[in-house]
């Protein structure tokens, strides 16, 4: 499990133009410069000239106020403002509500390469989305070996040994009309540490390796609904050779967990032989899943449940037919 301790500049502009582009107004040469904090900061007591706290690590976001405050300023007075703040070392600047910065705080940015960048979200808005994308970049995560599949919403991870048959599953997953998220390795990582969310690496990303025909790419292939960027793990499902299965359990009665990065997800494992279809068991263990999710009593719960009631029908029977041969001997039993 690795945990992120800075990303460049360039990453959280990919992330971040997934959902909202932010346009480059200069400062092209910066954009290796290191994000060290997972969370943005709007530098208005910073440009006041109370620098004591200035947490310079973090993306400096500019808003309505920011700006208003420093066309107030005097020449001189904005010459002494920039001097202060750019003697640290900022990863970057974003000036939201499509605002445009000062020429001179643009020729500022431009000699110590600092990127400036600019979004049409209102300040707000965009301060909450940075928040979040930033604190999935830094938040713990791996690689594990698997296909990664949402099938109605349910987030499964398909593992198992190598040629076993994971992505023929998930081809026959992707012709019932559900999404494929990751291929042969997907990365997960720990939302706001108690939510363990999937992702395809970005090699692999749109793309799935079939056995015996190649690299196909999924979107092109099966529509663009097909394909999703990340999903929440859900449950994981192991499929093992028949043979190789110690224990089956035949009436799903144990909730077995698997453990990932300290969180417990329901693990199913699926004895696999020739003639069963692999994608609809994976589909009725997804199902099941979302039944134990949204409360419903499981099956064994409700077989239980009927044998149990039935049970007792037969006990009130056979009391009657006692108390019936009673009364009709005048209370004797026969020998």
């Amino acid at each position: 499990m690795q945990k992120a301790t800075s990303i460049t500049v360039a990453t959280f502009l990919e992330h971040c133009s997934d959902l909202n582009p932010l346009n480059l107004e200069c400062g092209e040469k910066g954009l290796r410069r290191l994000i060290h904090e997972p969370a943005v900061n709007r530098p208005g007591f910073a440009l006041a000239g109370f620098t004591k706290h200035f947490p310079h690590r973090r993306v400096q976001v500019f808003g309505r106020a920011e700006c208003s405050y420093l066309k107030s300023l005097t020449p001189e007075e904005r010459s002494k403002c920039y001097k202060n703040i750019f003697k640290y070392h900022i990863p970057c600047f974003v000036f939201c509500r499509s605002l445009h910065p000062e020429n001179d705080f643009l020729e500022a940015a431009k000699k110590e390469q600092i990127p400036i960048f600019r979004s049409s979200l209102i300040t707000m808005r965009f301060v909450n989305q940075a928040t979040h994308t930033l604190d999935e970049l830094f938040a713990p995560r791996k690689l594990e070996v698997g296909c990664m599949v949402d099938i109605l919403g349910v987030g499964v991870l398909i593992k198992g040994k190598s040629g076993i048959g994971k992505s023929e599953c998930v081809l026959s997953l992707l012709e019932r009309g559900y999404s494929l998220v990751s291929d042969d390795v997907t990365e997960i990582f720990l939302s706001e540490g108690k939510e363990l969310v999937a992702a395809p690496t970005c090699e692999m990303k749109d793309f799935m390796e079939v056995r015996g025909i190649g690299i196909i790419n999924v979107a092109d292939m099966f529509g663009i609904k097909s394909i999703r960027t990340r999903k929440r793990l859900d449950m994981v499902v192991t499929l093992s050779v028949l043979e190789e299965t110690e224990e089956i359990d035949r009436l799903g009665g144990e909730h077995q967990t698997i453990e990932i990065m300290g969180v417990r997800v329901p693990h199913v494992v699926l004895p696999v032989s020739a003639g069963r279809d692999t994608g609809r068991l994976v589909e009725v263990a997804a199902f099941q899943n979302k039944l134990k999710i949204s409360g419903h009593p499981s099956g064994i719960d409700q077989y239980n449940d009927r044998i149990l009631k039935k049970m007792q029908r037969d006990q009130k029977n056979k009391k009657r037919s006692i108390v019936g041969a009673l009364r009709g001997n005048g209370g004797r039993i026969e020998e």
